[in-house]
């Protein structure tokens, strides 16, 4: 099984070594490189090119705002998980809405850290929609119409069951639940998932779940599938 590299990002040296023993002892992570804020990050990123890069939001010179949505728009971008002190910060969110996988808190348990390391290295978000809420919620209020408005311009892209994917994702629900909850197959729901991407110009899950949650898809109560199509089987 090839290592997952992981690159950490902190201005605190103690930080650092701490996040580099805790994690570069499990056997399916590699450590390969430390840096100091963003600008080093950058430069790190380009000559190690870690699956996973672990970054603080809060650092000097380049903070981890930054450094995200550069590193993000990289041709050979890795997936980046968000270290914070904080629940619901703004700052936390452009993270998310710049392409960051996720975010841990950093008094985390290390097995949770390492737990986040592996799901953002296999493509899966390290965020659950309760904390979407709070983040959204955090940032409510005139910004937060404006982009409700933007956000539904932007699905009119989606068809019907693309739409429907898209709400799923939103929730917070596995390929194999929303396969499960709107009757088509695995590989279906994944094709959706891609098409979606694509169409929107978004890189993750997390992105999608922001903006059915700006459109307010989400604020429509959920309802039992099979009420509307008479409980048949799997269709795509």
């Amino acid at each position: 099984m090839t290592a997952i590299r992981l690159l950490l990002v902190d201005d605190d040296p103690l930080v650092r070594a701490g996040l580099s023993f805790m994690l570069g002892g499990a056997g399916d992570i590699e450590i390969v490189g430390e840096a100091a804020d963003g600008d080093e990050a950058e430069t790190l990123v380009a000559r190690t090119r870690p699956d996973v890069v672990l970054m603080d939001i809060r650092m000097p010179t380049v903070d981890g705002l930054t450094a995200t949505e550069r590193l993000r728009a990289r041709a050979d971008a890795p997936q980046i998980v968000v270290l914070t002190t904080f629940h619901a910060d703004e700052q936390v969110l452009r993270a998310l809405r710049a392409g960051a996988a996720g975010f841990v808190l950093k008094d985390t348990p290390p097995a949770e850290i390492l737990d986040a390391v592996r799901k953002v290295a296999a493509g899966d978000p390290v965020l659950s929609p309760a904390v979407t809420r709070q983040l959204m919620a955090h940032a409510a209020g005139t910004a937060a119409d404006t982009r409700r408005s933007r956000a539904r311009a932007r699905i009119t892209v989606l068809g019907e069951r693309e739409r429907e994917v898209a709400v799923a994702v939103g929730r917070g629900l596995s390929n194999a639940e929303i396969a499960a909850r709107l009757f088509m197959s695995v590989p279906t729901v994944k094709t959706h998932v891609s098409r979606i991407l694509a169409k929107l110009d978004l890189n993750n899950r997390v992105q999608i779940a922001l903006l059915a949650y700006d459109a307010g898809l989400l604020d429509v109560p959920e309802e039992d599938p099979a009420a509307g199509r008479g409980g048949h089987g799997p269709r795509n």
